[in-house]
């Protein structure tokens, strides 16, 4: 029997692979109850940029709010600052990796605040 994160994981594989064969950088998108996390990955898997909200910074700017990382609003704030980061490291263009997430909720809110932000995919 697969569990969910097994599932989720095979979901993602065929994107991956087609990312991989692309050798483009990946925007990885990893979502979790509490907390959201985007990382921008090169073609040799390095770590390039990455934003979420278990950073100080992103921690703050929430404090106020309910739910604190676990909604679309957080998600977006980490869209921003990834999309961000990678300009000043020079990236444009990224291949979306939603990680066998739905491309709906804050998964979506990242992409958005992304794109808004300037990256291209």
């Amino acid at each position: 029997m697969m569990d969910k994160k097994q599932s989720r994981l095979r979901r993602a594989r065929q994107t991956r692979l087609k990312i991989a064969e692309l050798k483009v950088n990946r925007l990885a998108v990893h979502r979790t109850n509490m907390h959201i996390y985007a990382n921008i990955i090169g073609p040799d898997a390095k770590v390039l940029a990455s934003a979420s909200t278990v950073e100080a910074e992103v921690r703050q700017q929430l404090a106020g709010q309910s739910g604190k990382g676990g909604n679309a609003a957080a998600a977006a704030l980490v869209g921003k600052r990834v999309a961000e980061k990678a300009l000043q490291a020079g990236i444009t263009e990224v291949a979306f990796d939603r990680s066998g997430f739905r491309y709906h909720g804050r998964v979506k809110a990242v992409a958005e605040a992304a794109r808004e932000a300037g990256l291209k995919f």
